[in-house]
């Protein structure tokens, strides 16, 4: 009996507009497709009910929420409900108070290892290094760095020499071209969430709620969760 050859597709899904639009690529391009959220302590889980509809929408093979409670080791706007969530604005010399030390290189980490364990070709998540938010974990030297950490310290990647391919389709979009390129994709935004302040409805004042405005505008385009 011949073993099963690998393929398909793990998606890091976090319920917001960016890794809902990796979703959509991901089924189109590499089924069957994954997804794992993981819940690291945020100071709210609304992202993970956003996470949970756009699996059901996309129908994917699997999905698996994650409940690593993290945040009391990581000192950031978003695992401390107590400090300020918004900036006096993007600055790329500057990295903001909502940056989580380390949390794209461990979420990464436990993606590759179930990209590797269920025999996925490839890993999607959506960091931009365009419109964000400063953070060092979303710039292309990072995931070049993570992606040969992957070769070196997994059995596919030293045995087989074929690492799980770290995909990053919307790094060099703005945000008005990742609404342009969801809307083409056929992306349910009403189904995502970019609010770091949880809540009913966007507070429309974070740095998330801002990008988020600025893409659909420059994008001409009309944002269903504030309309």
């Amino acid at each position: 009996m011949t073993a099963r050859r690998p393929g398909g597709s793990v998606v890091l899904l976090s319920g917001g507009m960016d890794s809902a639009t990796c979703l959509a690529i991901a089924c189109r391009d590499s089924r069957p497709v994954h997804a794992l959220t993981v819940g690291y302590g945020q100071r709210h889980h609304r992202e993970v009910r956003s996470a949970r509809a756009l699996a059901r929408h996309y129908r994917v093979a699997h999905h698996t929420v994650l409940e690593l409670p993290i945040g009391p080791l990581l000192d950031s706007a978003l695992t401390r409900p107590a400090r300020r969530l918004r900036t006096d604005g993007v600055d790329a010399a500057r990295i903001p108070a909502t940056y989580v030390p380390a949390r794209n290189t461990i979420l990464l980490a436990l993606t590759v290892g179930y990209a590797e364990s269920h025999r996925l070709d490839a890993l999607y998540l959506g960091v931009n290094a365009i419109d964000y938010s400063g953070y060092p974990d979303c710039r292309p030297e990072f995931l070049r760095a993570f992606a040969r950490v992957a070769r070196l310290g997994t059995k596919t990647g030293v045995e087989g020499h074929r690492a799980v391919q770290i995909r990053a389709p919307l790094l060099r979009k703005s945000k008005a071209e990742i609404v342009r390129f969801g809307n083409r994709l056929g992306v349910p935004w009403r189904l995502t969430w970019s609010c770091y302040a949880g809540g009913r409805r966007p507070c429309g004042t974070c740095d998330a709620c801002r990008l988020r405005a600025d893409g659909f505008r420059r994008a001409g385009a009309v944002d269903p969760t504030v309309a």
